[in-house]
Protein backbone atom coordinates (compact mmCIF):
# COMPACT_ATOMS: atom_id res chain seq x y z
CA UNK A 1 0.00 0.00 0.00
CA UNK A 2 1.23 3.42 -0.85
CA UNK A 3 1.38 5.51 2.43
CA UNK A 4 -0.59 8.99 3.12
CA UNK A 5 1.45 11.43 4.62
CA UNK A 6 -0.95 14.69 5.46
CA UNK A 7 0.65 17.81 4.64
CA UNK A 8 -1.02 20.58 7.32
CA UNK A 9 0.47 23.86 6.05
CA UNK A 10 -2.97 24.78 5.01
CA UNK A 11 -3.93 24.36 8.52
CA UNK A 12 -1.64 26.39 9.57
CA UNK A 13 -2.20 29.18 7.80
CA UNK A 14 -5.72 29.50 8.96
CA UNK A 15 -4.26 29.39 12.43
CA UNK A 16 -1.88 32.17 11.67
CA UNK A 17 -4.92 34.45 9.60
CA UNK A 18 -6.04 35.42 13.65
CA UNK A 19 -4.05 35.59 16.82
CA UNK A 20 -4.19 32.24 19.41
CA UNK A 21 -3.19 28.72 18.57
CA UNK A 22 -6.97 27.70 17.21
CA UNK A 23 -6.64 25.27 15.20
CA UNK A 24 -3.85 23.68 17.38
CA UNK A 25 -1.51 22.49 14.67
CA UNK A 26 0.24 20.14 16.90
CA UNK A 27 -3.27 18.66 17.81
CA UNK A 28 -4.24 18.74 14.52
CA UNK A 29 -1.19 16.43 13.39
CA UNK A 30 -2.09 13.89 16.76
CA UNK A 31 -5.40 13.85 15.12
CA UNK A 32 -4.39 13.00 11.58
CA UNK A 33 -2.49 10.08 12.74
CA UNK A 34 -5.42 8.90 15.06
CA UNK A 35 -7.68 8.81 12.10
CA UNK A 36 -4.57 6.96 9.80
CA UNK A 37 -2.65 8.81 8.32
CA UNK A 38 0.78 7.07 8.14
CA UNK A 39 3.11 10.15 8.00
CA UNK A 40 2.73 14.34 8.43
CA UNK A 41 4.30 16.49 6.24
CA UNK A 42 5.12 20.36 6.80
CA UNK A 43 6.95 23.05 4.82
CA UNK A 44 8.06 25.73 6.44
CA UNK A 45 9.22 28.49 4.03
CA UNK A 46 11.43 31.75 4.63
CA UNK A 47 8.24 33.87 5.15
CA UNK A 48 6.37 31.22 8.08
CA UNK A 49 3.56 31.94 6.45
CA UNK A 50 2.38 28.40 6.47
CA UNK A 51 3.66 26.35 9.38
CA UNK A 52 6.44 28.51 11.55
CA UNK A 53 9.67 26.79 12.43
CA UNK A 54 8.92 27.30 15.83
CA UNK A 55 6.01 24.87 14.71
CA UNK A 56 9.14 22.15 14.07
CA UNK A 57 10.11 21.28 17.66
CA UNK A 58 6.78 20.51 19.11
CA UNK A 59 5.63 18.69 16.01
CA UNK A 60 8.87 16.49 16.42
CA UNK A 61 8.04 15.37 19.59
CA UNK A 62 4.40 14.21 19.16
CA UNK A 63 4.37 12.65 15.90
CA UNK A 64 4.23 9.28 16.04
CA UNK A 65 4.41 8.24 12.10
CA UNK A 66 7.01 9.01 9.61
CA UNK A 67 7.43 12.81 9.95
CA UNK A 68 8.40 14.30 6.77
CA UNK A 69 10.14 18.09 6.39
CA UNK A 70 10.29 19.83 3.16
CA UNK A 71 11.81 23.03 1.46
CA UNK A 72 14.38 24.49 -0.05
CA UNK A 73 17.72 23.55 1.55
CA UNK A 74 18.99 27.26 2.36
CA UNK A 75 21.41 27.01 5.67
CA UNK A 76 18.42 28.35 7.84
CA UNK A 77 16.39 25.03 6.72
CA UNK A 78 19.02 22.67 7.12
CA UNK A 79 20.22 23.91 10.53
CA UNK A 80 16.32 23.40 11.76
CA UNK A 81 16.02 19.67 10.19
CA UNK A 82 19.32 18.81 11.48
CA UNK A 83 18.36 20.35 15.35
CA UNK A 84 14.47 18.48 15.10
CA UNK A 85 15.78 15.39 12.76
CA UNK A 86 12.37 13.78 10.84
CA UNK A 87 12.53 10.48 9.01
CA UNK A 88 12.20 12.26 6.00
CA UNK A 89 13.77 15.47 4.77
CA UNK A 90 12.46 16.33 0.63
CA UNK A 91 14.22 18.73 -0.77
CA UNK A 92 12.72 21.29 -2.77
CA UNK A 93 13.85 24.34 -4.80
CA UNK A 94 11.19 26.94 -3.65
CA UNK A 95 12.74 30.51 -4.67
CA UNK A 96 11.54 32.96 -1.69
CA UNK A 97 8.24 34.01 -1.65
CA UNK A 98 7.27 31.25 -3.92
CA UNK A 99 3.12 30.80 -3.50
CA UNK A 100 3.90 27.18 -4.26
CA UNK A 101 6.37 24.45 -5.36
CA UNK A 102 5.63 24.48 -8.90
CA UNK A 103 8.96 23.00 -10.29
CA UNK A 104 11.48 20.44 -9.06
CA UNK A 105 15.08 20.14 -9.29
CA UNK A 106 17.62 20.47 -12.43
CA UNK A 107 19.93 17.60 -10.67
CA UNK A 108 22.32 17.71 -13.21
CA UNK A 109 22.94 21.33 -12.84
CA UNK A 110 22.71 21.12 -9.39
CA UNK A 111 24.67 18.12 -9.10
CA UNK A 112 27.20 19.17 -6.37
CA UNK A 113 25.15 21.42 -4.60
CA UNK A 114 22.29 18.29 -3.66
CA UNK A 115 25.02 15.79 -3.15
CA UNK A 116 26.65 18.35 -0.74
CA UNK A 117 23.07 18.49 0.65
CA UNK A 118 22.08 14.68 0.85
CA UNK A 119 25.31 13.48 2.83
CA UNK A 120 24.62 16.09 5.10
CA UNK A 121 21.54 15.06 6.42
CA UNK A 122 22.55 11.37 5.76
CA UNK A 123 24.83 11.99 8.19
CA UNK A 124 22.81 12.69 10.88
CA UNK A 125 20.37 9.28 10.04
CA UNK A 126 17.85 11.31 8.16
CA UNK A 127 16.23 10.07 4.90
CA UNK A 128 16.42 12.16 1.72
CA UNK A 129 14.03 12.91 -1.17
CA UNK A 130 14.38 15.18 -3.99
CA UNK A 131 11.33 16.78 -5.46
CA UNK A 132 11.58 16.39 -9.45
CA UNK A 133 9.45 17.06 -12.77
CA UNK A 134 8.85 13.18 -14.15
CA UNK A 135 12.13 13.47 -16.62
CA UNK A 136 14.12 10.24 -16.92
CA UNK A 137 17.27 12.45 -16.81
CA UNK A 138 16.09 14.29 -13.31
CA UNK A 139 15.92 10.74 -11.70
CA UNK A 140 19.18 9.69 -13.02
CA UNK A 141 20.65 12.91 -11.74
CA UNK A 142 19.16 12.31 -8.50
CA UNK A 143 20.44 8.70 -8.04
CA UNK A 144 24.08 10.16 -8.42
CA UNK A 145 23.45 12.56 -5.87
CA UNK A 146 23.33 9.74 -3.37
CA UNK A 147 19.47 10.25 -2.46
CA UNK A 148 17.11 7.53 -1.09
CA UNK A 149 14.11 8.69 -3.14
CA UNK A 150 12.32 11.34 -5.53
CA UNK A 151 9.55 12.64 -5.10
CA UNK A 152 7.11 13.60 -8.47
CA UNK A 153 5.97 16.91 -9.32
CA UNK A 154 2.35 15.66 -9.69
CA UNK A 155 0.87 19.38 -10.92
CA UNK A 156 0.96 19.02 -14.34
CA UNK A 157 -0.38 15.38 -14.13
CA UNK A 158 -3.26 17.13 -12.47
CA UNK A 159 -3.99 19.34 -14.85
CA UNK A 160 -4.10 17.17 -17.55
CA UNK A 161 -5.46 14.33 -16.06
CA UNK A 162 -9.32 15.41 -17.19
CA UNK A 163 -8.81 15.67 -20.63
CA UNK A 164 -6.12 12.73 -21.20
CA UNK A 165 -5.12 10.77 -17.95
CA UNK A 166 -3.26 8.42 -20.34
CA UNK A 167 -1.07 10.95 -21.78
CA UNK A 168 -1.05 13.03 -18.00
CA UNK A 169 0.63 10.05 -16.25
CA UNK A 170 2.72 8.46 -19.00
CA UNK A 171 5.99 10.07 -18.18
CA UNK A 172 5.54 9.30 -14.35
CA UNK A 173 4.92 5.95 -15.30
CA UNK A 174 8.58 5.79 -17.34
CA UNK A 175 10.04 7.51 -14.86
CA UNK A 176 8.92 5.42 -12.49
CA UNK A 177 10.14 2.19 -13.76
CA UNK A 178 13.90 3.75 -13.95
CA UNK A 179 13.73 4.48 -10.62
CA UNK A 180 12.88 0.91 -9.75
CA UNK A 181 16.02 -0.46 -12.05
CA UNK A 182 18.42 2.01 -10.50
CA UNK A 183 17.40 1.69 -7.10
CA UNK A 184 15.92 5.22 -5.63
CA UNK A 185 12.64 4.95 -4.27
CA UNK A 186 9.72 6.93 -5.12
CA UNK A 187 7.10 9.39 -3.40
CA UNK A 188 4.67 11.89 -5.59
CA UNK A 189 3.06 14.86 -4.21
CA UNK A 190 1.38 18.43 -5.05
CA UNK A 191 -2.62 18.71 -6.96
CA UNK A 192 -3.70 15.01 -5.70
CA UNK A 193 -7.10 14.66 -5.37
CA UNK A 194 -9.95 12.39 -4.38
CA UNK A 195 -10.76 12.29 -8.64
CA UNK A 196 -7.05 11.65 -9.94
CA UNK A 197 -4.93 10.03 -7.17
CA UNK A 198 -6.20 6.01 -7.69
CA UNK A 199 -5.41 6.44 -11.27
CA UNK A 200 -2.08 7.76 -10.27
CA UNK A 201 -1.42 5.18 -8.15
CA UNK A 202 -2.37 1.81 -10.30
CA UNK A 203 -0.51 3.66 -13.06
CA UNK A 204 3.38 4.66 -11.45
CA UNK A 205 4.65 1.08 -10.09
CA UNK A 206 6.28 1.03 -7.07
CA UNK A 207 4.93 3.87 -5.38
CA UNK A 208 5.75 4.47 -1.74
CA UNK A 209 3.99 7.42 -0.06
CA UNK A 210 2.16 11.09 -1.67
CA UNK A 211 2.14 13.94 0.44
CA UNK A 212 -1.17 16.00 0.06
CA UNK A 213 -2.47 18.80 1.73
CA UNK A 214 -4.52 21.54 -0.43
CA UNK A 215 -7.12 19.16 -1.85
CA UNK A 216 -7.17 16.98 1.31
CA UNK A 217 -7.87 20.04 3.52
CA UNK A 218 -10.29 21.04 1.14
CA UNK A 219 -12.31 18.20 0.74
CA UNK A 220 -12.05 18.40 5.26
CA UNK A 221 -14.72 21.44 5.05
CA UNK A 222 -16.90 19.12 3.95
CA UNK A 223 -16.54 15.19 4.97
CA UNK A 224 -14.56 16.14 7.89
CA UNK A 225 -11.04 15.35 8.78
CA UNK A 226 -11.69 11.84 9.60
CA UNK A 227 -13.90 10.92 7.01
CA UNK A 228 -11.30 12.82 4.43
CA UNK A 229 -8.50 10.77 5.49
CA UNK A 230 -10.40 6.89 5.64
CA UNK A 231 -11.69 8.33 1.72
CA UNK A 232 -7.43 8.67 0.91
CA UNK A 233 -6.47 5.87 2.20
CA UNK A 234 -8.84 3.56 0.55
CA UNK A 235 -8.02 5.48 -2.78
CA UNK A 236 -4.41 3.91 -1.81
CA UNK A 237 -4.87 0.11 -1.06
Amino acid sequence: MTKLSVNINKVALIRNSREGNLPNLVQVARDCEAYGAQGITVHPRPDERHVRYSDIPALREVVTTEFNIEGNPTEKFLELVLATPPAQCTLVPDPPGALTSSQGWNTLAHKAFLTDVVARLQENGIRVSIFIDAEEAHVEGAKATGADRVEFYTGNYAREFPGNPGRAVAPHARCARLAGETGIGVNAGHDLNLDNLQYYRQQVPGLLEVSIGHALICDALYYGLQNTIQMYLRLLK
